[in-house]
């Protein structure tokens, strides 16, 4: 199968914009694949995920410039991207490992398409399972911060944490990195990492959002007696697991379930969800508008 174009693009509703994205494709010799489109009435948004191929052989990254072009010429905000591409990715973990092996498995059995060059995390508990997928393991400890200093909300310097992250973040510069992965990474990262990084990130938030926000949320969770524990992947953010959301589950329980239940329980919802979200990500599914997200399945 010749190489696809994928295109996501948004702006404001109007007529034709169906018309003239599929016109210009078949007028430039493409056949699409796949295309799916929703409209946002209340803020009058348009969206819009199409795939195609050219199979005449012309470049196709000349053809995904050209329909850049046409897009933003009719006020559209267009992001394109090539079935070949395999973005560079850092997992950033800490101790609990099942997150982290459902990305690498998942990777490695070529189920994500990317390139997983790093791990990085405050502990090395993980390290030798990282070095058997063959993926260099950067141990990077983390203090704990002062009482009374905020965490992870301002951009304060001078701190051991301070300086871990700028380590850390001249690791993902130095490979490159297109995306960062916390699969269980238990640090806040601070607004500066998330602008220094220069790349998106994806965190796994064991419950429900914005429930049961920050630590021990199965513990919440249980005071609560909640009949429904699960498992949201959102974009970090600057605000504490107020980012986007791309994807969420959900298993139910009782009364009898013990907080370890929840736990095991959680933990399966966590990794199974975390690789979802990653793999959306991969395939140019998500369109992040405001405070959330448009995913196309």
């Amino acid at each position: 199968m010749p190489e696809s174009i994928t295109a996501l693009l948004h702006g404001p509703d109007q007529p034709g914009i169906v018309a003239g994205v599929s016109g210009w494709i078949l007028k430039h010799g493409g056949n699409i694949i796949h295309a799916d489109q929703h409209h946002d009435a209340r803020e009058g948004v348009f969206f819009q995920r199409v795939e195609w191929t050219h199979e005449d052989g012309s470049d196709p990254v000349g053809r995904a410039s050209s329909f850049a072009r046409l897009a933003e010429a009719m006020g559209m905000q267009v992001r394109t991207a090539l079935s070949s591409a395999r973005i560079k990715v850092v997992v950033m973990v800490s101790t609990a490992g099942h997150a982290f092996h459902q990305l690498l498995l998942d990777w490695h059995e070529g189920d994500l398409p990317c390139e997983i060059v790093a791990v990085i995390s405050n502990h090395r508990h993980l390290e030798r399972a990282s070095g058997n997928y063959g993926v260099p393991y950067y141990h990077v400890p983390v203090p704990r911060e002062p009482k009374g200093k905020g965490k992870g909300k301002g951009k304060g310097k001078g701190t051991g944490k301070d300086d871990a992250e700028r380590e850390q973040v001249a690791i993902i510069r130095e490979h490159g990195a297109e995306l960062i992965v916390m699969a269980r990474y238990m640090q806040i990262l601070s607004e500066t990492f998330l602008e220094e990084c220069r790349a998106p990130v994806i965190n796994i938030h064991h419950s429900f959002l914005p429930a049961f926000a920050g630590a021990r949320p199965y513990h919440q969770a249980h005071d609560r007696g909640v009949k429904l524990i699960g498992a949201t992947a959102h974009y970090a953010t600057g605000v504490l697991d107020d980012g986007p959301i791309i994807h969420q589950d959900v298993r139910r329980v009782s009364h009898r379930h013990t907080v370890q239940d929840m736990l095991r329980i959680g933990r399966d919802l966590e990794k199974v969800v975390l690789s979802e979200a990653v793999r959306l990500h991969l395939e140019n599914r998500i369109l992040v508008y405001g405070k959330k997200t448009v995913v196309f399945d």
